[in-house]
């Protein structure tokens, strides 16, 4: 059994504790969370450890991993610390918040044989799992353009007061939203080789952005866009559509179906000539625990699965993850270029 910490018990922290709560390989065994409110929530109906400092609380809790949900601009110093004491990490997005920062973290870790994964839910997604296959699989041939997009209504006014409306302690879009599609985007095609013609928009935040746009151009020929705004009212739920242009065809994705152009028949795939459309009930398999989408159970059982079996190689790693980190800075750096 494993023994598990939870830091930071907000809405991430949450969702994370009612699905790591069902897992029969996993015991919660301890809670960090900064607000005495909470504290004496968890305390009247959890049976539980419940600490403010996560520091004392990886002193003290015997654990075997952590599970981070607190603000972004604190996540790469909890990493440390956990590591420094041999716990496997879950992190939620992004790890660090500069590329220098993640870079130290990487290399840290370098000679520790620990389990390391990053929140990034689209890459369990059944959906953009299956994009990626036909795309390995070669269905629409070399690809040549793609256009990334996300958007929902987070931000609708200045939010002065909550640390989500400050860049500095990891708040904006890029972050908060951006980071997701620009993961997308390194998930199903790769790390660009450039980007050029940023935007980072203000539209209702007076300390962030709101507004992420950019250009991603590559080695091999491929070149495409992502546009990212968290202040998009018409979208009840936070939504990715991903469209990839090929020699031999088109897809069209969000989360829950996914429509493939194609000018000959594919046998293997059962796909005829022209479009065909496949909706994520055709091919899902379950999850033991569904909260929010079979993406967060799953994301959580593959991070264990990956501790019980020793697989150092997770599919979002905190390797996997700088390079997002990475893309982004470069995305900002642009951004301010063309802004000055």
């Amino acid at each position: 059994m494993l023994r598990a910490g939870i830091i930071g018990f907000g809405r991430m922290g949450i969702t994370h504790f009612s699905i790591f709560n069902t897992h029969p390989s996993v015991k919660i065994t301890a809670v960090c969370e900064p607000s005495a409110a909470m504290r004496t929530m968890l305390n009247k109906y959890l049976d539980i450890n419940v600490f403010s400092d996560y520091q004392e609380m990886i002193a003290e809790a015997m654990l075997d991993f952590v599970v981070i949900s607190t603000p972004t601009d604190s996540h790469s110093e909890i990493i440390k610390c956990a590591t420094d004491n041999d716990l496997h990490v879950f992190s939620e997005k992004p790890f660090a918040l500069t590329a220098a920062e993640g870079k130290k973290i990487l290399k840290h870790l370098k000679n520790k044989n620990l389990v390391n994964q990053v929140g990034y839910v689209n890459r369990f997604n059944e959906v953009f799992m299956e994009v990626k296959r036909l795309l390995d699989e070669g269905a629409i041939g070399e690809v040549k353009n793609f256009h990334s997009e996300m958007y929902g209504a987070t931000v609708l006014k200045d939010s002065k007061s909550s640390w989500r409306a400050k860049r500095k302690t990891g708040g904006g879009c890029m972050y908060e939203f951006a980071s997701h599609c620009i993961d997308l985007v390194i998930y199903l095609l790769g790390k660009p080789d450039k980007v050029m013609g940023s935007i980072m928009q203000r539209i209702y935040s007076s300390d962030a952005e709101d507004l992420v746009s950019s250009s991603f151009v590559y080695a091999n020929g491929c070149s495409g866009r992502i546009m990212v705004n968290w202040s998009d009212e018409t979208f009840r739920k936070p939504t990715n559509i991903v469209t990839i242009f090929g020699t031999k065809g088109k897809i069209v994705a969000d989360k829950h179906t996914y429509k493939i152009y194609l000018k000959e028949p594919n046998h293997n795939n059962r796909f005829h000539k022209g479009w065909n459309t496949r909706y994520i009930t055709d091919f899902a398999k379950s999850v033991r625990f569904y909260v929010r989408g079979n993406e967060f159970t799953r994301q959580l059982d593959y991070f264990v699965d990956c501790i019980e079996k020793g697989h150092m190689n997770n599919i979002s790693s905190f390797a996997e993850a700088y390079k997002t980190d990475a893309v982004m800075e470069e995305i900002a750096n642009d951004a301010n270029r063309l802004s000055s």
